[in-house]
């Protein structure tokens, strides 16, 4: 199968829109402030999920936009040869690339320190998705990140929230709370609104006890009890679906996450996801989706990289002899009809 690079004739199948951002690591495990060397890397929830999918099979599309500097560039390549699709991806000389530096675990826990505020992909807008390849995708995935970064960027992820069922596609939404660049009291309520328009939601359950004051899983679910899927991930205790049917039918799985030593946890949320969301989307049954799920993150948790990857992959999951979404996963209003 051609890459997206290759044929600009092939259309996504997935489309993952939100920022990503030059990071800078120190080389040694050192503080910030004595470090002395760093290396370059990137970063951003959004993309590292679409990187995953795209190791997993999936034709995968990354939207958003860059600077025209050199971690823009940076970014825009690294994406690439990822083997995801970044034709979409603005570019602007008006505004330039986020930044954020991360500090390794010194004895306190990883830190990560922002530097978006006026970024370029904090200028997205509504307007900007009109070119984008929504109407073609079967699947959008986004974040609670990007309604932080701005109100324009708000807008647009709650425009394509209320847009994509007439698109034919079916939005994932990660809660992702980044306290660094919003409030609990501003992001609680608009997270949870958002997230009552997806039809996927995935949060972890310590940051539904910060924003919304939740204890367990069932906690969560009495405040999405209508979404046909919601996903609660316990950090490395175990991760709850509640899966619910079109005649209100509820399915409750939950599968333990595995044991591993961890390197550093920055980006093992969103190696969940795509584990999560490529099974998901290629029909597989509950208990299967959590445990590449886990895998996924298990492997993610062994780096210090936000994308780490060699796991393998699911060769041309988007093809017709995988699974027919059009048959298994989705139904015709066009929403995600949860597995029976």
């Amino acid at each position: 199968m051609a890459s997206p690079q290759e044929n600009d004739a092939v259309q996504p199948t997935v489309v993952c829109f939100g920022e990503t951002m030059g990071m800078f690591t120190p080389t040694s495990t050192a503080p910030l402030n004595t470090a002395t060397g760093f290396t370059l890397g990137t970063g951003g929830a959004e993309s590292n999920v679409a990187m995953h999918l795209a190791e997993l099979g999936h034709r995968v599309a990354w939207v958003s936009k860059v600077g025209t500097d050199p971690i823009g560039t940076k970014i825009i390549d690294a994406l690439r040869g990822a083997g995801v699709d970044t034709r979409w991806a603005g570019r602007t000389a008006h505004a330039p690339t986020g930044l954020y530096l991360k500090e390794p675990d010194t004895g306190s826990g990883a830190h990560v320190f922002y530097y978006r505020t006026g970024s370029a992909a904090s200028t997205l807008k509504i307007a900007d998705a009109v070119d984008w390849p929504l109407a073609g995708a079967r699947w959008i995935h986004t974040t609670g990140i990007t309604p932080a970064l701005s109100g324009t960027c708000s807008a647009l992820v709650e425009h394509v929230l209320d847009s994509a069922a007439g698109w034919g596609a079916t939005v994932s939404f990660d809660i992702n709370f980044r306290p660094g660049i919003w409030s609990v009291e501003e992001a609680a309520p608009r997270l949870l609104a958002l997230a009552r328009k997806a039809t996927v939601v995935l949060v972890g359950l310590d940051e539904a006890a910060v924003l919304w004051g939740s204890v367990t899983a069932a906690d969560v679910r009495a405040l999405l009890p209508d979404l046909p899927y919601l996903v609660v991930k316990d950090s490395s205790i175990d991760a709850t679906e509640f899966a619910l049917a079109a005649d209100g039918t509820e399915t409750v799985t939950v599968v333990p996450a595995r044991k591993v030593d961890v390197v550093e946890p920055v980006g093992a949320g969103d190696a969940f996801a795509a584990g999560y969301l490529s099974s998901l989307i290629s029909g597989e049954g509950s208990a299967e989706c959590l445990a590449r799920g886990h895998s996924r993150a298990a492997w993610a948790l062994g780096s210090r990289e936000d994308f780490r990857p060699g796991l393998g992959r699911r060769l041309h999951a988007d093809e017709p002899h995988s699974v027919d979404l059009a048959s298994v996963a989705l139904s015709s209003d066009p929403a995600l009809e949860p597995r029976r």
